[in-house]
């Protein structure tokens, strides 16, 4: 059973790549950029830009991070992993930011 719900998740995984290469295709095309003038910015070859596009799992994380700041973006990813902040992190900042009296005790 186990190895169906991996096998399920790896399909997944690669819909979710196939997604995004078709989206920088996209992108690139709206920008009126070839293969060749996309890959020469991003530093990669026409291969790697082909197989992006694809949504190969092969391709390094940084030539995805370099296209997606290129393309203006890096914005959109980098709250991933981001530390969960706790209900009681959220009530600690808020009491933090509050402005306090003073004390109405005689100098």
């Amino acid at each position: 059973m186990a190895i169906i719900s991996f096998i399920v998740e790896i399909e997944r995984v690669n819909e979710i790549l196939s997604e995004l290469g078709g989206r920088l295709r996209a992108a690139r095309i709206e920008r009126n950029d070839t293969m060749e003038v996309f890959a020469q910015r991003l530093g990669v070859s026409v291969g790697t830009v082909r197989a992006m596009e694809r949504g190969a799992p092969t391709v390094q994380v940084g030539a995805w991070l370099n296209a997606l700041w290129i393309l203006n973006q890096l914005d959109t990813i980098t709250h991933v992993l981001e530390p969960k902040e706790s209900l009681l992190e959220r009530i600690r900042a808020q009491e933090k930011g509050r402005r306090q009296r003073a004390s109405r005790r005689p100098p």
